[in-house]
């Protein structure tokens, strides 16, 4: 089912050329989308606006046959869409617990858990845990969330191999079994051969590959 339409998305940074231009697209839910292009082609500018964490000076974006300006950029934010960050965005005086709780306010131990933390590391500083840990709490608190979109800025992109491999699969059964959409901005072609569609932004144009 499609869940997101970009239709003829068009952005332009101040004083610059056109960074997107025209895009038409669509995503479905149970699916996870690779999107690459080179550095400054614009791929975290279009996640920012699927995110509804800016808006398009031409065209719009559509959630369920609905201009997620119109519905309220807030509201999508809130209820619509959950961020993986590349800096993972943790809140950094806080352990990986009370980081998952910000988002639900279920138990976030079993969660943790089930994405490799020990009880010992859940209850630590975030900022004592290594960058693989760290980028597993933000996963964590993604799957907490009830937002059917999940949007992640390079996830792997720090991590090393083994790890990387293992946060890919995390986020294809995100897909798959939990029948959420996935976009996922990156550079890694362990992750490209992962996703079920392949995007290239080139020179402001989304092309499928």
């Amino acid at each position: 089912m499609t869940t997101l339409i970009c239709e003829n998305v068009t952005y332009q940074y101040e004083k610059g050329s056109k960074v997107l231009e025209h895009i038409t697209t669509q995503f479905e839910t149970g699916k996870m989308y690779a999107i690459l292009g080179a550095s400054g082609s614009g791929k975290t500018t279009l996640l920012s606006l699927i995110g509804g964490l800016d808006i398009p000076q031409e065209g719009k974006i559509m959630f369920n046959g609905r201009d997620i300006s119109e519905m309220g950029l807030e509201s999508h934010r809130r209820n619509h869409v959950s961020v993986i960050f590349q800096n993972y965005n943790l809140i950094d005086y806080m352990t990986p617990i009370e980081n998952v709780k910000l988002t639900a306010k279920q138990d976030a131990l079993p969660i943790l858990k089930q994405l490799g933390l020990t009880e010992d590391e859940a209850k630590r500083n975030v900022m004592k845990l290594s960058g693989g840990q760290q980028q597993r709490v933000a996963i964590a608190r993604t799957l907490v969330s009830n937002a059917p979109v999940i949007l992640a800025d390079e996830p792997t992109g720090n991590l090393d191999k083994d790890t990387a491999a293992e946060i890919t699969g995390i986020l294809k059964n995100c897909a798959h079994q939990m029948n959420k959409c996935v976009i996922i901005v990156t550079h890694s072609n362990d992750l490209v051969k992962q996703a079920d569609t392949v995007f290239k932004l080139k020179k402001g144009r989304l092309l499928q590959i």
